[in-house]
């Protein structure tokens, strides 16, 4: 006899499972016997299986479908008689391949670890390129193709903006489809994105840059046709757009669906550390792409080209295309065992089960519609499933919140580095080597403490969104450590004049009688430091007349500057290629709360998106979180890099000159650039806070009666077989 798929639990899981009671005759009087499937905390005690294999030979699935809950030897055979089989309605096939190669070897990683495993490998990727090499390599990309802030803050939030255009159709389908395929071709996507995006090093001719010698000292040749210095490599910012466009394409499937293929194949207590696990190997890439492109920077751009400038030289462009050569190619290899996943997991449908429903409920009750199991699955319920989450307003304020943090940490990751350049007088590569220092620790150890303190504590939802408050407060207090900045390295004609008074309103003034005679061009920077601490916009604006190299460490020594006051060093009047070293006391405690700063908004990540996938419906939370992505990328993720590059682009005192046209900037004043992070940085930490607050307080959690198994020990995955058996059904109900 067959047992009628007619049960549906509280959380809209629907039974869909045919189990085969093979008895040779069954006793008179129990013919035609009909038994409902247990539900709720009584499916705890049945040993549920997504099995698929109806004759008595196993699938390769079972070793990976164990009850959850262990019984007794002899005790199904008991209560049921033996020959129990466990048939899909659906035909469904759980087995680890690619179509018909399903190999048994490979049912090893078919389990929740094996699939957190490749879907870690491939959010690391995807931060490691997307928010890690790119953010590193901005400065060199501004300078090798000629861009300003903004339109490389435009190319950061192409990513974004193919987000937002992919968002609703990805996680709609795909949240209802297969996830892993979804997954799998994303991250193949992606993949060819970051391949397209080191294609310009590859099209475009040698980089050509005006050696130390050819920079020469006062009174060398320094013509220098405009015909050589202007040209349009700034169009080569749409390949790079295309590129980040295909990484968001790509990168879609793999924070929607991603995680709710995590959440819907582990108990319920366990899932917000999976997702942590998930995201700080996330936040990890970014840290790594900060580390390992740091370390390509030092390397030049034309590999193999002897060239006499150093790394510390602004003209300096490193080896940026190597790491999203690497990157692509392991994304396309990545994508391939994510390809062979089954549409569900082997034994996750016990978990579903035993999930105990805490979304907000609605006034009018229209919550229970998503519960329905064919809900969802036609695109005439979209409307509907947009209309129930914008009725949410624990859901739409949670996503308002997550707004304001994205646009801190999409504008912060993306200009972090030439922050950090700017107030330590530091090279492109160090300074991504500092951030990715900072990141390291303070996201991804951050991240993974969030999902952690959900589990330790079994916080419910309204306790994680005041987690939540809490960690916004903390950076909001520690952010006023942009109050104090590091004061610029003193520059002849730029921040002050050459005799060291301050600058006639604030106007550039390079030229002075000590180097009146030389004919220094503008276009033509490489700045030094004299042996008075004071920096020089060239070799021939200090006045220098004679060059040689330093055999500690190979770079070029210029002498007889005039413009440099002589003391009493042994060697009067000389200047070294580069910046000035900084020697800012306010170092150590500006990267202690930028530390702190960064801790705290990455802690709050996990139980904010723990939070948005309890405070909606089963059935809706791949469409919820698609939605809330849409917010993020829309309010904060797409203006987040252009505002905070626009603002940057404020701050700065020396522009490229090409020919009257203005190229990138060279030297920022660090002042006004601290003064409008702290601005920013108050005013969306201020409104995250208050989203926070509103979310907290207009959260409705269902009764306890409304939820199956409400009891702790249901939620937490526990349940007793000696205390809840599944009981057959009373005689006057057959």
């Amino acid at each position: 006899m067959a047992m009628p798929q007619n049960s549906t639990g509280e959380n809209g899981f629907c039974f869909a499972q045919t189990l085969d009671f093979s008895r040779p005759s069954p006793p008179p009087g129990e013919a035609g016997r009909t038994f409902d499937a247990p539900s709720g905390r009584e499916a705890c005690g049945t040993p549920l299986s997504n099995g698929t294999a109806s004759s008595g030979a196993p699938s390769p699935s079972d070793s990976c479908a164990e009850p959850l809950c262990s019984t007794t030897p002899g005790e199904e055979e008991t209560q049921f008689g033996k020959g129990i089989k466990y048939v899909s309605a659906d035909g469904e096939e759980l087995a680890c391949g690619w179509g018909g190669f399903t190999p048994g070897c490979l049912q090893l990683f078919n389990t929740s670890k094996g699939v957190l495993f490749f879907l870690c490998v491939a959010s690391f990727l995807q931060g490691m390129t997307v928010n890690g090499f790119i953010n590193t390599v901005i400065t060199s990309i501004e300078r090798r193709f000629d861009l300003r802030s903004y339109q490389s803050g435009l190319i950061a939030s192409s990513y974004d903006i193919a987000a937002c255009v992919c968002l609703t159709f990805v996680s709609y389908f795909g949240g209802n489809g297969h996830k892993p395929r979804w997954l799998g071709w994303g991250v193949l996507v992606m993949g060819l994105g970051s391949l397209l995006f080191a294609l310009p090093h590859f099209t475009t001719g040698r980089y050509e840059t005006r050696s130390a010698a050819e920079v020469g000292v006062c009174g060398g040749n320094q013509s220098l046709p405009c015909a050589q210095v202007a040209s349009s490599l700034s169009g080569y910012r749409f390949v790079f757009m295309l590129g980040q466009f295909l990484h968001g394409m790509g990168a879609t499937p793999l924070y929607t669906l991603g995680v709710t293929y995590l959440d819907e194949n582990v108990k319920t207590n366990y899932s917000p550390v999976y997702i942590a696990v998930f995201y700080t190997a996330a936040i990890l890439g970014p840290a790594a792409g900060y580390l390992v492109g740091g370390m390509f920077l030092n390397i030049y751009t034309e590999i193999g080209r002897e060239i006499d400038i150093t790394p510390e030289n602004t003209l300096w462009v490193g080896a940026w295309w190597i790491g999203f050569l690497g990157a692509g190619a392991a994304s396309l290899l990545i994508s391939i065992p994510i390809l062979g996943y089954p549409q569900r997991l082997p034994g996750s449908q016990r978990y579903i089960v035993m999930r105990v429903s805490e979304a907000h409920q609605l006034k009018d009750g229209s919550h229970k519609k998503a519960s329905d199991p064919d809900f969802g699955k036609t695109v005439k319920d979209l409307p509907r499933s947009v209309l129930l989450l914008l009725k949410n307003p624990t859901f739409i304020f949670l996503c308002l919140a997550g707004a304001t943090e994205a646009t801190l940490i999409a504008g912060m990751s993306t200009f972090g580095p030439k922050f950090l350049e700017s107030q330590f007088s530091l090279s492109a590569s160090e300074a991504a080597t500092f951030f990715g220092y900072l990141v390291v620790p303070a996201g991804g150890g951050g991240t993974f403490l969030g999902g952690f303190l959900v589990n330790k504590f079994k916080l419910r939802c309204s306790g994680i969104i005041k987690l939540c408050l809490l960690c916004t407060v903390s950076s909001l207090l520690a952010i006023f450590i942009f109050f104090i900045h590091c004061p610029n390295m003193p520059m002849a004609g730029v921040t002050q004049m050459y005799d060291g008074s301050a600058l006639p309103g604030g106007h550039l003034n390079l030229t002075a009688a000590c180097n009146a005679q030389c004919g220094c061009l503008q276009e033509t920077y490489s700045p030094v430091c004299g042996s008075d601490g004071i920096m020089y916009y060239s070799p021939c604006h200090a006045g220098c007349k004679k060059v040689s190299e330093n055999l500690r460490n190979g770079k070029k020594v210029y002498h007889e500057c005039s413009c440099v006051e002589k003391t009493f060093l042994p060697s009067p009047g000389n200047a070294e290629a580069g910046k000035c070293t900084s020697s800012c006391a306010k170092r150590p405690l500006l990267l202690l709360f930028m530390f702190v700063v960064i801790l705290f908004t990455f802690l709050s990540s996990i139980p904010a998106l723990t939070a948005t996938l309890r405070c909606v419906s089963d059935r809706q939370r791949s469409f919820a979180l698609g939605i809330q992505w849409i917010v993020v990328r829309t309010l904060g993720g797409i203006p987040g890099p252009i505002a905070f590059g626009s603002m940057i682009d404020k701050s700065c005192l020396l522009w490229q000159d090409q020919c009257g046209e203005q190229g990138s900037c060279y030297v920022y004043q660090n002042s006004a650039m601290s003064r409008y992070t702290l601005i920013a940085g108050l005013v969306y930490k201020v409104l995250g806070t208050t989203f926070f607050i509103v979310a907290c307080l207009l959260y409705k959690p269902p009764p306890p009666e409304s939820a199956p198994g409400s009891s702790d020990a249901s939620e937490n995955g526990n349940c007793d077989l000696q205390e809840h058996k599944p009981s057959l059904p009373a005689e006057e109900d057959i």
